[in-house]
């Protein structure tokens, strides 16, 4: 079946503006920490809100089948509404502690209906050569992610709120065209009865269960770096008496990471999705390991390694996505990319607590080296048998 040509960007332009939101606090960090009064420790917990909401959020996703059972195009553009009308929570005047981390709990719930089911669409369109388009699929994420960073870094508005205002814009954007210009896939095919044992069933499945295993180890280490990359450059500020731009040089690692996801996606159709992602792996893992030496380095290197960082830490997300797309049956691709969303996130969010706790015990470049066990025991369980996708 010939489709029209303007579906993949659309999916893309999507994911990328609804998906804008999910950093935005952590954008806007100094800002929340003045308005709200609290410390440092904010910094975790910003994050940790987001990503626990995005938790929950697929885990009821995946336990009900939403993405399979229901149009998973209306489902996106629901759940870009609803959080849009989360993040512009952040614009209240006299926001509490509580209600701050209640928005970035609904925001990040609802992510969970934006990012796993753009996957489900993209996988609804691509029989063949979804690691391609998945490639450019998840880039748009990564671009979204850093988006806020660069409104920031850019200094539009002294008034932070104009991050929260264009990130809720975007998304009620993101979500109409979604809805409006992408009608349900060619090889979509629903689920019409609700199994709940359904996911528990999948980790039968062995080339399910390592390439799921593989995006935990990414994950463990891939959002706890995208968090604490602007502490990693101001503490090498305060190292050398520098005075590097933090959020724009933000905004340019992760947005590296959407790049090469795009390019991963090309160079998986010669090679395969698992080359790409171990490769991917094993290299962000050893940058894990050297990254205390990162801080004795001139500015240049030091930007250079974490450039490089960005790269890599993100270029193999897509492509497990793929490998688990591809294990399932078709009527399940939506629930098995939401539950190992799930789990994935589940694990991000121990790491990030793990860096926030060590913030105050050990020298602070050497606070990314716990990151590296995810890629360590990622490499362990792609090396198996069994998962020739």
């Amino acid at each position: 079946m010939k489709q029209k040509h303007f579906i993949l960007p659309v999916i893309i332009i999507s994911q990328f503006a609804c998906t804008s939101s999910w950093f935005a606090g952590n954008a806007v960090i100094d800002d929340l920490i003045l308005k709200t009064g609290l410390g440092t420790e904010i910094i975790g917990y910003v994050l940790s809100s987001v990503q626990i909401g995005f938790i929950i959020g697929t885990l009821v996703f995946a336990l009900l089948m939403i993405a399979d059972r229901y149009s998973p195009t209306k489902v996106f553009m629901i759940c870009a509404f609803l959080a849009a009308l989360c993040n512009a929570v952040l614009l209240a005047g006299d926001i509490t502690n509580a209600a701050l981390f209640m928005a970035r709990f609904g925001t990040g719930f609802f992510l969970a209906g934006i990012y796993p089911v753009g996957m489900k669409i993209a996988a609804d369109y691509y029989e063949q050569g979804l690691g391609k388009a998945l490639g450019y699929l998840v880039g748009a994420l990564v671009l979204g992610t850093a988006f806020p960073h660069l409104i920031q870094g850019l200094e539009l508005s002294e008034d932070y709120t104009i991050v929260i205002k264009i990130t809720s814009l975007l998304s009620i954007i993101g979500g109409a065209s979604m809805f409006f210009l992408v009608p349900n896939g060619p090889y979509r095919k629903p689920s019409k009865v609700l199994q709940l044992r359904a996911g528990i069933a999948l980790f039968r499945i062995p080339a399910f269960k390592k390439a799921a295993v593989g995006y935990f180890g990414h994950m463990w280490e891939l959002y706890a770096f995208w968090a604490f990359i602007p502490f990693a450059i101001k503490t090498y500020n305060s190292l050398h008496n520098n005075q590097l731009p933090f959020s724009i040089w933000t905004f340019s690692i992760i947005a590296l990471g959407g790049v090469s996801c795009a390019i991963g996606g090309h160079i998986s159709l010669k090679l395969g999705s698992k080359k790409v992602a171990m490769a991917s792996l094993l290299l962000s893992g050893l940058l894990c390991i050297t990254s205390p030496f990162f801080f004795s380095l001139p500015s240049y290197l030091f930007l250079l390694a974490f450039c490089l960082w960005g790269i890599f830490v993100a270029s193999d997300s897509p492509q497990f996505s793929t490998l688990v797309a591809n294990a399932v049956p078709l009527q399940l691709k939506g629930t098995a990319l939401t539950l190992v969303n799930c789990i994935g996130f589940s694990i991000s969010i121990i790491s990030i607590q793990l860096l926030t706790y060590w913030l105050d015990v050990i020298d602070p470049s050497y606070i990314f080296t716990f990151l590296s066990l995810g890629p360590i025991l990622g490499l362990l369980a792609m090396r198996k048998r069994g998962l020739n996708i």
